[in-house]
């Protein structure tokens, strides 16, 4: 991608509507992972252009197995600080297990909350046709609605497995028709998790709003990691479609030895670090 293509989109508050503009002008989205003020500070300096509050905090700030103890007080307390850090991002709230699934009107009503309170831009939610009732009612509210089709992590113990979806004709249709239905519903985008990438393709190419994948291979509209994968802060958790672009691991370790160390020989604080 050019600098030239991209660079009226750089300086830009970054809505729901800019997003289907990059779709349209063939500019890729950059999305990552955020949980907190300082993390989401530096993400959003960089550029990124949207941040989602994942409902991946079960795992990577509780450190539960799945994501499924997460609670909408957690996303909420979370996305209160993303937000207070971000001045172009879009910030997107995930809908945790549980807050949605029950009713239409129960979805509304969280939704409406987790943007009350945290005044974030919009939530996401994951799952086809069932939950596109809620994703009329939510649009029609102006509550706008992301979606997540693929592997939808809330659904692990139903899958059984961290496998591809979509790998088979059914299932693949299946995803094809949901994306349809989500789009008609009103959804301004969908993340695509885990599927093949020719899959990703056609559906990006059928699709008027943008996707978003993560494990869907080169075609979809945008991309998103988890921060701490990207960065290499994970050690235990090394899929095929994570490109680690640091090793904070090692670098955090070397540090805190370096500093356990000064202070053990009393080299810290020295004379200039003291008053």
């Amino acid at each position: 991608m050019s600098v030239s293509r991209s660079s009226k989109f750089n300086d830009k508050k970054v809505t729901t509507l800019r997003l289907k503009e990059m779709k349209k002008a063939g500019v890729r989205i950059s999305c990552l992972t955020a949980y907190d003020y300082t993390i989401a500070k530096i993400i959003d300096s960089s550029g990124i252009d949207l941040i989602l509050v994942g409902d991946s905090l079960g795992n990577v700030i509780q450190g539960n197995e799945t994501t499924i103890s997460v609670t909408i007080e957690d996303i909420i307390y979370h996305t209160k600080a993303v937000v207070k850090a971000s001045e172009r991002a879009l910030v997107v709230a995930d809908m945790p297990f549980m807050s949605y699934q029950v009713s239409g009107n129960q979805a509304f009503r969280n939704a409406g909350r987790i943007m009350k309170e945290t005044n974030c831009s919009a939530v996401k939610l994951e799952g086809g046709g069932v939950v596109c009732e809620a994703v009329a009612r939510m649009t029609d509210a102006g509550i706008p609605v992301m979606g997540h089709l693929g592997l939808t992590p809330q659904k692990i113990n139903h899958f059984g497995s961290y496998r591809a979806r979509g790998t088979d004709k059914d299932e693949a249709d299946n995803i094809k028709e949901d994306a349809l239905r989500l789009q008609d519903a009103g959804a301004f985008a969908i993340v695509f998790e885990k599927i093949p990438a020719e899959l990703g393709q056609e559906i990006t190419e059928s699709l008027e709003i943008p996707t978003i994948g993560i494990g869907a291979g080169p075609h979809c509209d945008g991309q998103i990691l988890v921060y701490t994968d990207m960065l290499g802060l994970t050690i235990d958790f090394n899929p095929r479609f994570v490109r680690k672009y640091a090793d904070l691991n090692k670098n955090i370790h070397d540090s805190v030895s370096q500093y356990i160390n000064d202070i053990k020989i009393k080299d810290f604080p020295n004379d200039d670090e003291s008053y």
